[in-house]
């Protein structure tokens, strides 16, 4: 992996590209993470991302240029919730080839006031039940969803299904189930530990009042690899090497 410095930004292909906007190529370097653009002094409309290692999209400082982002084949599995103040301008973003899980996790990018087009085949939120209805819904300045053009007729439906009774509870579900999957990438991300004897019996007395077969599936990894997460440890509790 390769950190994104202001280094490699200035050395990085810099070019106009067929659409006569200002482009940087930032593609292949398996960049986990966004950071330090605030190097390219705002100078370019579209910049590429692809084929990296990012996991989020975040990490812009205020760029009020940047009309377009490529993303495909990264790992990104969650958007901040501040692009319309970051990016304000953004008008076309590709996400082909991410990890994008559930429709709520899109929920961000309804503040870019600008964005018209949008791509997110191959996430596993593009198999989602309502998956077209529901981005058609939540994002009203969208014109072309994974490059088909999003029709007028399209629309009106989207927005009377989910305006309907029947689409508000299924709103209230895709919103539950966005939590859940930001808590469990939260839980994820927590330090392992070597498990001690006390804490396998911790983890055992979860499982049995575990509340879902989601959590039970989780607690039993996390018993069979010998390794927990820190929220089973007291507060005087100490990592063991």
């Amino acid at each position: 992996m390769v950190k994104l410095s202001p280094e490699l930004i200035n050395s990085c292909m810099q070019f106009i590209n067929p659409c006569r906007d200002r482009e940087l190529d930032l593609r292949g370097y398996k960049i986990p993470e966004i950071q330090n653009l605030g190097a390219t002094l705002d100078q370019f409309d579209t910049i590429d991302f692809s084929d990296n290692d990012l996991r989020k999209l975040a990490g812009f400082p205020y760029l009020g240029r940047i009309k377009q982002l490529l993303l495909n084949n990264n790992r990104i599995t969650r958007i901040a919730d501040d692009l319309h103040e970051t990016i304000p301008n953004l008008e076309s973003l590709i996400l082909t080839g991410n990890n994008l899980q559930e429709l709520g996790d899109i929920d961000g990018l309804a503040k870019l006031p600008k964005l018209t087009v949008l791509s997110l085949l191959t996430n596993p939120i593009a198999s989602k039940k309502y998956y077209r209805e529901y981005l058609i819904y939540k994002l009203p300045h969208l014109r072309l969803l994974d490059f088909k053009k999003i029709k007028m007729k399209e629309r009106e439906e989207s927005v009377a299904f989910f305006k309907s009774k029947k689409g508000k509870e299924i709103q209230r579900e895709i919103q539950k189930k966005a939590r859940l999957s930001m808590a469990n990438d939260t839980n994820a991300a927590k330090p392992k530990i070597q498990a001690t004897t006390a804490d396998i019996q911790k983890i055992r007395e979860a499982i049995s009042k575990a509340s879902s077969l989601h959590e039970v599936e989780r607690l039993t990894k996390m018993l069979q690899s010998g390794q927990i997460s820190s929220e089973f440890l007291n507060d005087d509790d100490e990592p063991m090497n």
